[in-house]
């Protein structure tokens, strides 16, 4: 007799049961591995949507602060835009202003130029009428207008009218002469024209039959001062002058 047929008759002699054997099934890892994966799914996803579920009752909806979001996107890139187009607006209406500012200032220089010219064509006729209409001062020389103005810091614009009465029958040749007194670091200087300055000695010629103006630059020191401005008509191949005028600035 061997030990199981000896164990059976024990236990149906004291009437013990045989024990049970539990049986167990293996799974191959070919199923595992999908099955954990789909458990690991629906874990996450249960996880998602109570995370989402639980923002919602607590007031907080992840969707509508989305659209939310992106509708203020757009609206914040709709108004850049506009922006943009508003500054091109703002830069062109800019130039437009500039440019007509600009030709607001020219045409206000020239209708003050043309004023002044006006003025000046005026009294020069004054003059000359007065002056030929006086039969007593035939082929009189004298100078009617006589100016110097600042031009820059080293220069000063001179104009001088020089009107011969009467009605002459020749043309007057000769040239005008200027002798100026210039503070310059406190010191006085004599500036003569055109032999200090030969380059003047052009805009200087005369020669005209009733009237001619002179105008030009007279040069002196940086931050010189003009005090005084003596002009004299000298006819050619005379020493005499014929008319002296004396400007007086200081």
């Amino acid at each position: 007799m061997n030990l199981r047929m000896l164990g059976r008759r024990l236990r149906q002699t004291f009437g013990i049961s045989a024990p049970r054997m539990a049986v167990r099934t293996h799974l191959s890892w070919r199923w595992k591995v999908p099955a954990l994966l789909v458990l690991l799914g629906l874990i996450a996803g249960m996880w998602w949507w109570g995370f989402d579920f639980g923002q919602i009752l607590g007031g907080f909806n992840r969707s509508a602060v989305a659209e939310q979001q992106v509708r203020m996107e757009a609206e914040v890139a709709q108004t850049k835009a506009e922006n943009a187009k508003l500054r091109v607006r703002v830069s062109e209406l800019e130039m437009d202003l500039n440019v007509a500012r600009g030709a607001q200032a020219t045409a206000s220089k020239q209708a003050l130029e043309a004023q002044n010219e006006n003025t000046q064509i005026k009294e020069e006729l004054a003059f000359l009428q007065k002056l030929f209409s006086d039969a007593s001062k035939q082929g009189t020389i004298s100078i009617q207008r006589f100016s110097a103005e600042r031009e820059h810091d080293d220069a000063y614009h001179f104009s001088v009218l020089v009107v011969r009465g009467g009605n002459p029958t020749n043309d007057f040749q000769g040239e005008l002469t200027l002798q100026a007194g210039v503070v310059s670091s406190g010191r006085t200087t004599t500036i003569a024209l055109p032999e200090d300055q030969p380059e003047a000695a052009a805009a200087l010629r005369l020669n005209f039959k009733y009237y001619q103006r002179v105008e030009g630059t007279l040069r002196v020191p940086p931050g010189g001062q003009l005090r005084t401005l003596q002009a004299k008509v000298l006819e050619s191949g005379q020493a005499a002058p014929k008319a002296t005028r004396s400007l007086n600035l200081s």
